[in-house]
């Protein structure tokens, strides 16, 4: 598999070209494929998601020093969820080097999002390996965390349940309650449905790799159904 291009528009050439290939190798892959010789990502998503993590606060510690601890949170969580990490990934071209099973290749929805999401995570990790922290931090810093000025302007990392639940108690009166719909995945790679309620009427859904992302995706969900925002 050539890589170039994908090299060229994430900026980084990779010494160890296999650290790539499994970067983009699923787990139902190798399920499908036991003599390819391949390992799954799963390990370099595990490390590349703990340097994304790290970069990001110390990114938004050192340029938003105006904002307090809980607004640097929820800006870290609007920078490092599925949903930017997949349209990093898509953007850079991923979708045209996953080695999935295929089934899960003809799969272009919510679930074909969060693999993109740990592909990219696994990337990170790759680049942490075969070129070190300095190189992983360029990249987070250049299609990532320069994303920054777009989320604040749009409002996308704001708490989204505490703004729910203000509007709630103020329009309806109530507090909002949570319920997980469904949980699936194993423990390295849960997903969780949530729906939020006020009182038995169910407001909004939303999916997540924790229960928080899928709270706050349900009312942000939620939010926008009633017009609230």
């Amino acid at each position: 598999m050539d890589f170039s291009k994908f090299e060229e528009r994430a900026g980084i050439v990779f010494k160890d070209k296999s650290l790539l290939k499994q970067a983009f190798t699923h787990r139902s892959y190798i399920n499908e494929n036991r003599d390819s010789k391949l390992e799954h990502n799963e390990r370099l998503e595990f490390l590349g998601d703990a340097v994304l993590e790290l970069v990001i606060t110390d990114y938004l510690y050192k340029r938003l020093k105006d904002y307090n601890e809980g607004e640097l949170t929820s800006l870290r969580a609007a920078l490092v969820n599925a949903d930017t990490c997949s349209m990093v990934a898509q953007t850079l071209g991923a979708n045209n080097y996953l080695l999935l099973s295929k089934g899960e290749m003809k799969d272009t929805g919510r679930a074909r999002q969060y693999i993109l999401a740990n592909t990219l995570e696994a990337i990170i990790g790759a680049i942490y390996i075969d070129q070190g922290y300095e190189a992983a931090k360029n990249f987070i810093i250049t299609h990532i965390a320069l994303l920054t000025e777009n989320i604040l302007k749009d409002g996308a990392w704001i708490d989204a349940k505490s703004l729910f639940q203000e509007k709630a108690q103020e329009l309806v009166g109530p507090t909002p309650s949570y319920k997980t719909v469904r949980e699936s995945g194993p423990d390295h790679d849960k997903h969780f449905v949530v729906a939020v309620y006020i009182g038995d009427e169910k407001y909004g859904e939303g999916e997540g790799k924790s229960k928080q992302d899928a709270e706050q995706e349900a009312a942000r969900n939620a939010l926008q159904s009633k017009g609230w925002k």
